[in-house]
Protein backbone atom coordinates (compact mmCIF):
# COMPACT_ATOMS: atom_id res chain seq x y z
CA UNK A 1 0.00 0.00 0.00
CA UNK A 2 1.45 3.35 -1.07
CA UNK A 3 1.01 6.58 0.94
CA UNK A 4 -1.53 7.76 -1.63
CA UNK A 5 -3.49 4.51 -1.28
CA UNK A 6 -3.26 4.73 2.52
CA UNK A 7 -4.61 8.29 2.43
CA UNK A 8 -7.57 7.05 0.39
CA UNK A 9 -8.04 4.18 2.84
CA UNK A 10 -8.19 6.60 5.77
CA UNK A 11 -10.79 8.69 3.94
CA UNK A 12 -12.77 5.54 3.16
CA UNK A 13 -12.73 4.67 6.87
CA UNK A 14 -14.15 8.11 7.66
CA UNK A 15 -16.85 7.66 5.01
CA UNK A 16 -17.80 4.24 6.42
CA UNK A 17 -18.02 5.66 9.95
CA UNK A 18 -20.25 8.49 8.68
CA UNK A 19 -22.48 6.04 6.77
CA UNK A 20 -22.78 3.91 9.90
CA UNK A 21 -23.89 6.94 11.92
CA UNK A 22 -20.86 6.84 14.22
CA UNK A 23 -19.57 10.22 13.03
CA UNK A 24 -21.54 13.24 11.92
CA UNK A 25 -19.03 15.16 9.79
CA UNK A 26 -18.38 16.14 6.19
CA UNK A 27 -15.85 13.72 4.72
CA UNK A 28 -12.69 15.74 3.93
CA UNK A 29 -11.14 15.68 0.49
CA UNK A 30 -7.67 14.82 1.76
CA UNK A 31 -6.13 12.85 4.60
CA UNK A 32 -2.46 13.50 5.27
CA UNK A 33 -0.34 10.49 6.20
CA UNK A 34 3.32 10.90 7.16
CA UNK A 35 6.03 9.02 9.06
CA UNK A 36 5.21 8.96 12.79
CA UNK A 37 6.57 11.76 14.94
CA UNK A 38 8.13 11.47 18.42
CA UNK A 39 6.13 9.05 20.53
CA UNK A 40 4.53 7.45 17.49
CA UNK A 41 4.97 3.98 16.08
CA UNK A 42 4.30 1.94 12.95
CA UNK A 43 4.95 3.01 9.37
CA UNK A 44 2.65 6.02 9.01
CA UNK A 45 0.57 8.29 11.21
CA UNK A 46 -2.53 10.36 10.49
CA UNK A 47 -3.96 13.30 12.42
CA UNK A 48 -7.37 12.98 10.75
CA UNK A 49 -9.06 12.45 14.13
CA UNK A 50 -7.76 15.82 15.38
CA UNK A 51 -9.09 17.44 12.21
CA UNK A 52 -12.58 15.94 12.64
CA UNK A 53 -12.95 16.24 16.43
CA UNK A 54 -14.58 19.67 16.60
CA UNK A 55 -17.17 19.14 13.82
CA UNK A 56 -17.90 15.67 15.25
CA UNK A 57 -18.49 17.07 18.73
CA UNK A 58 -16.12 14.49 20.23
CA UNK A 59 -12.56 14.43 21.50
CA UNK A 60 -9.84 13.51 18.98
CA UNK A 61 -9.19 10.27 20.86
CA UNK A 62 -12.85 9.28 20.66
CA UNK A 63 -12.86 9.94 16.89
CA UNK A 64 -9.69 7.86 16.54
CA UNK A 65 -11.36 5.02 18.48
CA UNK A 66 -14.28 5.14 16.04
CA UNK A 67 -12.01 4.99 12.99
CA UNK A 68 -9.61 2.30 14.21
CA UNK A 69 -11.86 -0.75 13.52
CA UNK A 70 -12.49 0.44 9.95
CA UNK A 71 -8.74 0.53 9.33
CA UNK A 72 -7.64 -2.65 11.11
CA UNK A 73 -9.66 -4.90 8.83
CA UNK A 74 -8.21 -3.46 5.63
CA UNK A 75 -5.92 -5.53 3.42
CA UNK A 76 -2.31 -4.39 3.78
CA UNK A 77 -2.77 -2.95 7.30
CA UNK A 78 -1.50 -5.13 10.14
CA UNK A 79 -2.16 -2.87 13.14
CA UNK A 80 -3.41 0.57 14.18
CA UNK A 81 -2.24 2.07 17.48
CA UNK A 82 -3.64 5.26 19.03
CA UNK A 83 -1.11 7.63 20.59
CA UNK A 84 -1.13 11.13 22.04
CA UNK A 85 -4.37 13.09 21.75
CA UNK A 86 -5.65 10.89 18.92
CA UNK A 87 -3.02 10.07 16.32
CA UNK A 88 -3.64 6.93 14.26
CA UNK A 89 -0.35 5.05 13.95
CA UNK A 90 -0.65 2.53 11.13
CA UNK A 91 1.55 -0.52 10.55
CA UNK A 92 1.58 -2.05 7.08
CA UNK A 93 2.33 -5.46 5.64
CA UNK A 94 5.92 -4.55 4.85
CA UNK A 95 6.61 -6.81 1.84
CA UNK A 96 3.25 -6.12 0.21
CA UNK A 97 3.52 -2.41 0.99
CA UNK A 98 7.04 -2.06 -0.41
CA UNK A 99 6.18 -3.97 -3.58
CA UNK A 100 3.03 -1.91 -4.03
CA UNK A 101 4.99 1.32 -3.57
CA UNK A 102 7.58 0.35 -6.18
CA UNK A 103 4.88 -0.84 -8.57
CA UNK A 104 3.08 2.52 -8.23
CA UNK A 105 6.28 4.50 -8.87
CA UNK A 106 7.07 2.46 -11.97
CA UNK A 107 3.51 2.94 -13.21
CA UNK A 108 3.61 6.72 -12.74
CA UNK A 109 7.24 7.16 -13.80
CA UNK A 110 8.70 10.62 -13.34
CA UNK A 111 5.17 11.91 -12.60
CA UNK A 112 4.97 9.91 -9.37
CA UNK A 113 3.63 12.25 -6.69
CA UNK A 114 1.70 14.42 -9.15
CA UNK A 115 -1.98 15.22 -8.61
CA UNK A 116 -4.38 13.10 -10.63
CA UNK A 117 -6.36 16.11 -11.85
CA UNK A 118 -6.60 19.92 -11.52
CA UNK A 119 -7.66 21.00 -8.04
CA UNK A 120 -9.22 24.34 -9.00
CA UNK A 121 -6.55 26.56 -7.45
CA UNK A 122 -5.43 29.64 -9.36
CA UNK A 123 -2.13 31.00 -8.05
CA UNK A 124 -0.36 34.24 -9.01
CA UNK A 125 3.35 34.44 -8.17
CA UNK A 126 4.94 37.87 -8.42
CA UNK A 127 8.63 38.51 -7.79
CA UNK A 128 11.04 41.45 -7.86
CA UNK A 129 13.63 42.16 -10.55
CA UNK A 130 16.05 39.61 -9.09
CA UNK A 131 17.53 36.46 -10.61
CA UNK A 132 17.12 34.21 -7.59
CA UNK A 133 13.55 35.34 -7.00
CA UNK A 134 12.63 34.59 -10.61
CA UNK A 135 14.23 31.12 -10.49
CA UNK A 136 12.50 30.28 -7.19
CA UNK A 137 9.16 31.55 -8.51
CA UNK A 138 9.43 29.50 -11.70
CA UNK A 139 10.37 26.32 -9.81
CA UNK A 140 7.53 26.95 -7.35
CA UNK A 141 5.17 27.26 -10.31
CA UNK A 142 6.34 23.90 -11.64
CA UNK A 143 5.65 22.34 -8.24
CA UNK A 144 2.22 23.94 -7.95
CA UNK A 145 1.26 22.75 -11.43
CA UNK A 146 2.35 19.23 -10.49
CA UNK A 147 -0.21 19.40 -7.68
CA UNK A 148 -3.06 20.51 -9.92
CA UNK A 149 -2.89 24.31 -9.64
CA UNK A 150 -3.13 26.82 -12.47
CA UNK A 151 -0.18 29.23 -12.04
CA UNK A 152 0.93 32.51 -13.54
CA UNK A 153 4.40 33.95 -12.84
CA UNK A 154 5.19 37.65 -13.24
CA UNK A 155 8.23 39.74 -12.37
CA UNK A 156 8.97 43.41 -11.78
CA UNK A 157 11.90 43.09 -14.19
CA UNK A 158 13.63 40.42 -16.25
CA UNK A 159 16.87 39.91 -18.22
CA UNK A 160 16.93 37.90 -21.44
CA UNK A 161 20.23 36.29 -20.45
CA UNK A 162 18.42 34.53 -17.60
CA UNK A 163 16.50 32.55 -20.20
CA UNK A 164 19.45 31.82 -22.46
CA UNK A 165 21.67 30.58 -19.60
CA UNK A 166 19.34 29.20 -16.90
CA UNK A 167 16.28 28.49 -19.04
CA UNK A 168 14.02 30.50 -16.73
CA UNK A 169 10.88 32.18 -18.09
CA UNK A 170 7.98 34.21 -16.73
CA UNK A 171 4.52 34.90 -18.12
CA UNK A 172 4.71 38.69 -17.93
CA UNK A 173 7.09 41.48 -16.87
CA UNK A 174 6.18 44.80 -15.26
CA UNK A 175 4.82 46.42 -12.15
CA UNK A 176 1.78 44.66 -10.75
CA UNK A 177 -1.32 46.42 -9.44
CA UNK A 178 -1.41 47.30 -5.76
CA UNK A 179 -3.58 44.30 -4.93
CA UNK A 180 -0.82 41.96 -6.17
CA UNK A 181 2.22 42.53 -3.96
CA UNK A 182 5.53 40.73 -4.40
CA UNK A 183 5.00 37.31 -2.82
CA UNK A 184 8.24 35.52 -3.78
CA UNK A 185 11.28 37.24 -2.27
CA UNK A 186 14.15 34.96 -1.26
CA UNK A 187 17.46 36.33 0.00
CA UNK A 188 19.24 37.50 -3.18
CA UNK A 189 22.76 36.67 -4.29
CA UNK A 190 25.07 39.33 -2.79
CA UNK A 191 25.83 42.10 -5.26
CA UNK A 192 29.49 42.12 -4.24
CA UNK A 193 31.86 39.35 -3.21
CA UNK A 194 29.89 36.46 -4.72
CA UNK A 195 30.33 34.66 -8.02
CA UNK A 196 27.73 35.21 -10.71
CA UNK A 197 25.45 32.14 -10.73
CA UNK A 198 25.17 32.48 -14.52
CA UNK A 199 28.82 31.42 -14.73
CA UNK A 200 27.83 27.99 -13.40
CA UNK A 201 25.60 27.17 -16.36
CA UNK A 202 22.00 26.00 -16.30
CA UNK A 203 22.04 22.97 -14.01
CA UNK A 204 24.56 24.03 -11.36
CA UNK A 205 23.33 27.62 -11.48
CA UNK A 206 19.72 26.64 -10.81
CA UNK A 207 20.77 24.23 -8.07
CA UNK A 208 22.88 26.92 -6.36
CA UNK A 209 19.84 29.21 -6.23
CA UNK A 210 17.21 26.58 -5.34
CA UNK A 211 18.94 24.26 -2.86
CA UNK A 212 19.24 26.77 0.01
CA UNK A 213 16.07 27.78 1.86
CA UNK A 214 14.64 31.16 0.87
CA UNK A 215 15.93 32.77 4.08
CA UNK A 216 19.49 31.48 3.51
CA UNK A 217 22.04 33.31 1.41
CA UNK A 218 23.03 31.17 -1.60
CA UNK A 219 26.60 30.14 -2.34
CA UNK A 220 27.41 30.49 -6.01
CA UNK A 221 31.01 29.26 -6.18
CA UNK A 222 32.35 26.51 -8.42
CA UNK A 223 31.82 23.91 -5.68
CA UNK A 224 28.53 23.18 -7.45
CA UNK A 225 30.51 21.98 -10.48
CA UNK A 226 32.74 19.58 -8.55
CA UNK A 227 32.41 15.90 -9.50
CA UNK A 228 32.83 14.61 -5.96
CA UNK A 229 30.74 13.41 -3.02
CA UNK A 230 30.90 16.74 -1.19
CA UNK A 231 28.69 18.23 -3.92
CA UNK A 232 25.00 17.37 -3.26
CA UNK A 233 24.02 17.98 -6.88
CA UNK A 234 26.67 15.54 -8.05
CA UNK A 235 25.42 12.88 -5.60
CA UNK A 236 21.84 13.26 -6.85
CA UNK A 237 22.79 13.04 -10.52
CA UNK A 238 25.30 10.25 -9.86
CA UNK A 239 22.65 8.18 -8.05
CA UNK A 240 20.31 8.70 -11.01
CA UNK A 241 23.00 7.61 -13.47
CA UNK A 242 23.80 4.52 -11.34
CA UNK A 243 20.11 3.60 -11.24
CA UNK A 244 19.86 3.84 -15.03
CA UNK A 245 23.08 1.85 -15.40
CA UNK A 246 21.60 -0.93 -13.25
CA UNK A 247 18.82 -1.41 -15.82
CA UNK A 248 21.31 -1.56 -18.70
CA UNK A 249 23.60 -3.99 -16.88
CA UNK A 250 20.70 -6.21 -15.84
CA UNK A 251 19.59 -6.41 -19.46
CA UNK A 252 23.09 -7.62 -20.37
CA UNK A 253 22.68 -10.34 -17.73
CA UNK A 254 19.26 -11.30 -19.09
CA UNK A 255 16.87 -10.19 -16.36
CA UNK A 256 14.37 -7.38 -15.84
CA UNK A 257 12.65 -5.68 -12.92
CA UNK A 258 9.77 -7.23 -10.97
CA UNK A 259 8.59 -5.61 -7.69
CA UNK A 260 8.72 -7.91 -4.68
CA UNK A 261 10.70 -8.61 -1.47
CA UNK A 262 14.29 -7.37 -1.79
CA UNK A 263 15.91 -9.74 0.72
CA UNK A 264 17.92 -12.63 -0.75
CA UNK A 265 17.32 -15.95 0.98
CA UNK A 266 18.88 -19.36 0.63
CA UNK A 267 15.97 -20.48 -1.53
CA UNK A 268 16.83 -17.75 -4.04
CA UNK A 269 20.43 -18.79 -4.50
CA UNK A 270 20.42 -22.43 -3.49
CA UNK A 271 22.83 -21.68 -0.62
CA UNK A 272 22.52 -20.05 2.79
CA UNK A 273 22.96 -16.29 2.46
CA UNK A 274 23.67 -13.61 5.05
CA UNK A 275 21.63 -10.64 3.85
CA UNK A 276 22.01 -8.26 6.80
CA UNK A 277 24.51 -5.91 5.19
CA UNK A 278 22.74 -6.11 1.82
CA UNK A 279 19.30 -5.06 3.03
CA UNK A 280 20.22 -2.50 5.69
CA UNK A 281 19.87 0.32 3.15
CA UNK A 282 16.47 -0.77 1.83
CA UNK A 283 14.09 0.47 4.60
CA UNK A 284 15.52 4.00 4.63
CA UNK A 285 15.43 4.18 0.84
CA UNK A 286 11.88 2.87 0.56
CA UNK A 287 10.74 5.33 3.25
CA UNK A 288 12.30 8.20 1.30
CA UNK A 289 10.61 7.07 -1.92
CA UNK A 290 7.26 6.76 -0.13
CA UNK A 291 7.65 10.29 1.24
CA UNK A 292 8.06 11.83 -2.23
CA UNK A 293 4.37 12.77 -2.81
CA UNK A 294 4.16 14.46 0.59
CA UNK A 295 7.35 16.41 -0.11
CA UNK A 296 6.06 17.59 -3.49
CA UNK A 297 2.78 18.75 -1.93
CA UNK A 298 4.55 20.56 0.93
CA UNK A 299 7.11 22.18 -1.38
CA UNK A 300 4.27 23.42 -3.59
CA UNK A 301 2.13 24.69 -0.70
CA UNK A 302 5.04 26.60 0.87
CA UNK A 303 6.56 27.78 -2.45
CA UNK A 304 9.74 26.09 -1.25
CA UNK A 305 11.63 24.20 -3.98
CA UNK A 306 14.50 23.84 -1.50
CA UNK A 307 12.42 21.18 0.26
CA UNK A 308 12.40 19.11 -2.91
CA UNK A 309 16.12 19.67 -3.49
CA UNK A 310 16.98 18.45 0.01
CA UNK A 311 14.62 15.49 -0.39
CA UNK A 312 16.39 14.45 -3.60
CA UNK A 313 19.69 14.51 -1.71
CA UNK A 314 18.17 12.26 0.98
CA UNK A 315 16.90 9.83 -1.68
CA UNK A 316 20.29 9.77 -3.40
CA UNK A 317 22.20 9.24 -0.16
CA UNK A 318 19.91 6.33 0.76
CA UNK A 319 20.07 4.91 -2.77
CA UNK A 320 23.81 4.83 -3.36
CA UNK A 321 24.64 2.00 -0.90
CA UNK A 322 21.52 0.07 -1.98
CA UNK A 323 22.45 0.26 -5.67
CA UNK A 324 25.58 -1.73 -4.92
CA UNK A 325 23.35 -4.73 -4.12
CA UNK A 326 21.18 -4.76 -7.24
CA UNK A 327 23.22 -6.99 -9.54
CA UNK A 328 24.30 -10.57 -8.78
CA UNK A 329 27.78 -10.94 -7.32
CA UNK A 330 30.41 -13.49 -8.25
CA UNK A 331 28.75 -16.75 -9.26
CA UNK A 332 25.25 -15.73 -8.19
CA UNK A 333 22.46 -16.18 -10.67
CA UNK A 334 19.71 -13.54 -10.98
CA UNK A 335 16.98 -14.30 -8.45
CA UNK A 336 13.56 -12.92 -7.61
CA UNK A 337 15.26 -10.68 -5.04
CA UNK A 338 17.59 -9.27 -7.69
CA UNK A 339 14.60 -8.49 -9.91
CA UNK A 340 12.91 -6.78 -6.96
CA UNK A 341 16.04 -4.76 -6.24
CA UNK A 342 16.23 -3.73 -9.86
CA UNK A 343 12.62 -2.52 -9.61
CA UNK A 344 13.61 -0.37 -6.62
CA UNK A 345 16.58 0.98 -8.59
CA UNK A 346 14.27 1.92 -11.47
CA UNK A 347 11.94 3.61 -8.97
CA UNK A 348 14.90 5.61 -7.67
CA UNK A 349 15.71 6.69 -11.21
CA UNK A 350 12.11 7.81 -11.79
CA UNK A 351 11.91 9.83 -8.55
CA UNK A 352 15.27 11.55 -9.07
CA UNK A 353 14.56 12.32 -12.73
CA UNK A 354 11.11 13.67 -11.95
CA UNK A 355 12.35 15.76 -9.05
CA UNK A 356 15.23 17.26 -11.00
CA UNK A 357 12.89 18.07 -13.88
CA UNK A 358 10.63 20.02 -11.51
CA UNK A 359 13.70 22.05 -10.53
CA UNK A 360 14.53 22.60 -14.22
CA UNK A 361 17.71 20.51 -13.97
CA UNK A 362 18.83 17.78 -16.37
CA UNK A 363 19.15 14.17 -15.14
CA UNK A 364 21.76 12.51 -17.40
CA UNK A 365 21.81 8.74 -17.80
CA UNK A 366 25.62 8.79 -17.90
CA UNK A 367 28.11 10.71 -15.75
Amino acid sequence: MTPVELSRTVLHAVRRAVDAGELSVAVPTRAVVAPPGPGGCGDYASSIALQLARPAGQTPFQVAEVLRPYLVGTDGITDVVLTGPGFLNISLDRDASDAGLVREILRRGDRYGYADQPDGRVVQLHCPHDLRAVVVAEASARLLRSQGALVRVTAEGFEDVWTSVLGVRVDAVGHAPAELPVNVRPIPVPAHGAADPLSLGRDAGRWALLHPAAHDRPRTGDEHLAQRESNPLFRVRYAHARARAATRNAADLGFTAAPGPVAITGSDTGTPTDTGTLTDAAPELLAALADHPRVLAAAADHRAPDRLARHLVAVADAALPFLLTVLPRGGEKPSAAHRARLAVAEAVGAVLAGGLDLLGIDAPDHL
